[in-house]
Order: structure tokens, then C-alpha cells, then sequence
């Protein structure tokens, strides 16, 4: 699934949310879509070992039609352009707060404990969403 972040004029709602989405560092991980063949992924992870180096970073090793493949955590930042490693490292309450307001939420507490509701529809869809995707799932 890709997804299409571009502003309409039935959608000016969620403007808020696109510019949002496109500043951050997944925006290129959501738009992009690489073909990969169904073979290859059977071929990884058939072949996928982990293997650690000298220096402790720890890789995936496969075989992919005869072709040796490693992978790193710089190679996966590199590759989906989540090149953050340097980024925030710590987050301030106030700074958290501050761009809540941005996002139309409002609050008296200092707690770190959020009510879904208190957001915009915009921003209580996209939330939803978010835990949806990221909530652990049964398959049949």
C-alpha cells in the first residue's frame, strides 16, 4: 500500500495531518513502493541468519539467487531515508504540550496520560489508525 499525501480541496480537514506526515521521517517509507518479488522474500527468509560483528552491531545475513546479502541498521536508515540517528534524544513535557495545542488538543494536567477524545476528528482518526496498525494482531 502506498500511501498519497497530497492536499485536495475535499480533504482541507486533514491538511494539518498531510504536512505533518511529510515532515516526517517515515513520509518516504509510506509514499514509496519497490517492487519485490514474492521468490525473494521466500529466498530471505528461508536463508536469514543473524550474525553479530567485531565492532557488536548486529546484521541479517541471507541468500538471495546466489547473491549474499547483508543488512544493518544503518543500511535500513539509509535505504528508507530514517536517517535520524542524531535526532531528539529526549523530549520536554513542555515541548510535548506545546505541540498538542498545535494539534487542537487542551489540557489543565501535566500528566503524560492522553484522552483520544479530546483531539480534532482529523487528528482522533489518524491516532486510531496508528494504534490500530501498531496493536498486536491474532491471524487465522
Amino acid at each position: 500500500m502506498v500511501a498519497f499525501l497530497e492536499k485536495s480541496t475535499g480533504s482541507a480537514g486533514f491538511h494539518q495531518i498531510i504536512d505533518f506526515i511529510n515532515r516526517s521521517h517515515i513520509c518516504y517509507a509510506l509514499t514509496k513502493k519497490p517492487e519485490v518479488c514474492v521468490s525473494f522474500i521466500k529466498q530471505f527468509w528461508r536463508t536469514a541468519a543473524t550474525l553479530t560483528d567485531d565492532n557488536g552491531d548486529v546484521k541479517i545475513h541471507a541468500t538471495i539467487d546466489g547473491h549474499s546479502l547483508s543488512i544493518t541498521e544503518g543500511s535500513l536508515r539509509r535505504h528508507l531515508k530514517l536517517d535520524d540517528q542524531d535526532g531528539i534524544t529526549s523530549l520536554p513535557t513542555t515541548e510535548i504540550f506545546a505541540q498538542l495545542a498545535l494539534m487542537g488538543y487542551a489540557t489543565d494536567s501535566d500528566k503524560l496520560t492522553f484522552q483520544k477524545g479530546a483531539f480534532s476528528p482529523q487528528w482522533r482518526f489518524l491516532i486510531h489508525n496508528i494504534l490500530h496498525c501498531l496493536s498486536p494482531k491474532k491471524t487465522a
